[in-house]
């Protein structure tokens, strides 16, 4: 464990809370790297002093990334750079990527030392579906445009997941509720820390639970993936067909209607050509 690190970039995941899930390889990294890039050195100073080693820390987050990176880059030639974030894995949801990114193209060896993640964390007390899933970060304040992102999360079939603060929470989930349907959801909030909970319940039941008490803490919100699209009925598919075949030939517009509607072509296209021979 005395020996050297090799230079390069160490990517180090820390405790998202409690300071004992520090993994030992993460804490033997941090007790030799020669500088360690922080989000905020007294949160990281902590954990140092959680396993009982100082090291020289510099400052790496969104304000000043850009003009410190080219500085790291040069120290990772001779030395190992650990990087961290205040909680959790690094570059999930910050601007960590760009110093990969910029390390790989200056030839430097990159490593990463997983950990703990509250995204992953939250899926696991959520209960439920994990075998599909997208990460958004946090939503943007603005409704106009948190509505936007909404509309784009909904794009994708299996469950979601976001990051949120307290007194924007209760607002959020009423986004949530509108744009994506009262889908199943559950908001996870002080992971592994003393308070720890995962309230589960319907997008509608946590944004009336929440809009007038905001939690403290970091939280996740988990919502859960779209049920079944409810099959058209026969007066949808032949207003659909009746609008499509006035622009398009009965083949071309069962196909744009089974399409649409997520029906079998061939039944629709029976369908449009008794519509056809009806109308002559």
């Amino acid at each position: 464990m005395d020996d050297p690190l090799e230079p390069g970039l160490y990517i180090v995941a820390t405790p998202i809370g409690n300071l004992s899930d520090l993994s030992p390889r993460a804490a033997a990294v941090l007790a030799r790297a020669d500088l360690i890039a922080v989000e905020d050195s007294r949160v990281t100073g902590k954990l140092l002093n959680h396993i009982g080693v100082k090291r020289p820390m510099t400052p790496y987050h969104d304000h000043n990334a850009d003009k410190v990176r080219p500085g790291l880059i040069a120290r990772m030639a001779t030395g190992a750079v650990a990087l961290v974030s205040d909680a959790g894995t690094p570059l999930i949801s910050d601007p960590g990527y760009k110093l990969v990114r910029d390390a790989r193209a200056a030839g430097v060896t990159v490593t990463t030392i997983p950990g703990p993640s509250a995204v992953i964390a939250a899926l696991t007390l959520a209960g439920l579906p994990t075998d599909h899933f997208a990460f958004f970060g946090f939503l943007p304040a603005k409704g106009g445009a948190r509505a936007s992102a909404i509309a784009e999360a909904a794009e994708f079939r299996g469950t979601l997941v976001f990051y949120e603060s307290g007194p924007r929470l209760g607002a959020a989930l009423a986004a949530l509720r509108d744009g994506l349907g009262d889908r199943d959801a559950a908001v996870a909030r002080e992971i592994t820390k003393a308070f720890e909970e995962a309230v589960t319940g319907t997008l509608a039941e946590l944004a009336a639970r929440y809009a007038v008490a905001p939690p403290k803490g970091e939280i996740v919100i988990v919502v859960g993936p779209p049920g079944e699209a409810p099959a058209a009925d026969a007066d949808t598919v032949d207003a659909a067909l009746a609008d499509a075949m006035t622009r398009l030939s009965a083949s071309r517009a069962a196909a744009e209607v089974a399409q649409a509607l997520g029906l079998p072509r061939r039944d629709v296209y029976a369908r449009a050509l008794d519509l056809k021979e009806q109308s002559q």
